[in-house]
């Protein structure tokens, strides 16, 4: 059974910085594609980033780039998103996910709030 597991999330002020993490199970992380993927309230689904299996290769969405940094420790099979300078507009429920199975986990809340 696949499992994602994100942590991390939590009230951050505006310019402050939150790491998230995503440990997964029961797949061959290093060889998984992995995405983070955000939704705010009201609002549909927002691609994030997405790092390859081996973390050489790495897209972010314009409304993060140069803020957040997505990186992966396939020895601990965990995937992270390092969230820098953030903006209100960045609240929303954070989910990592293995697009190529179909699989999301449950989700961290990060609030950006003064």
């Amino acid at each position: 059974e696949v499992q994602l597991v994100e942590s991390g999330g939590g009230l951050v002020q505006p310019g402050g910085s939150l790491r998230l993490s995503c440990a997964a199970s029961g797949i061959t992380f290093s060889s998984c594609v992995m995405t983070w993927v955000r939704q705010a309230p009201g609002k549909g689904p927002e691609w994030v980033s997405t790092v390859s299996g081996g973390g050489e290769s790495i897209r972010y969405a314009d409304s993060v780039k140069g803020r957040f940094t997505i990186s992966r420790d396939n020895a601990k099979n965990t995937l992270y998103l390092q969230m820098n300078s953030a903006k209100p507009e960045d609240t929303a429920a954070y989910y990592c996910a293995w697009m190529g199975g179909g699989s999301w986990g449950q989700g961290t809340q990060v609030t950006v709030s003064s």
